[in-house]
């Protein structure tokens, strides 16, 4: 199972990740080196949107369209 997810940061921004295991994941961002760049500097986060895919392939696409095809706006109302 692949989890594409969202996290509100620190200073109210939003991260798009993708993952296998999705608390681990958050884990990694609020407190390893192995979080991504972004995160570490907006620490804590916090899960506030996830979907599963059975396969790499959707998760990726859908990353993708959330990351660079959605406004924040757009991300926003996907959240509530």
């Amino acid at each position: 199972m692949y989890y594409v997810y969202i996290l509100r940061c620190a200073d109210d921004t939003l991260y798009t990740g993708i993952t296998t295991e999705l608390e681990r994941r958050i884990d990694e961002h609020n407190g390893s080196d192995k979080g991504a760049k972004y995160t570490r500097m907006r620490r804590p986060v916090k899960l506030v949107y996830s979907e599963e895919y059975s396969d790499r392939s959707a998760a990726s696409k859908r990353e993708y369209a959330i990351k660079k095809k959605m406004s924040r706006a757009e991300k926003l109302k996907l959240i509530t």
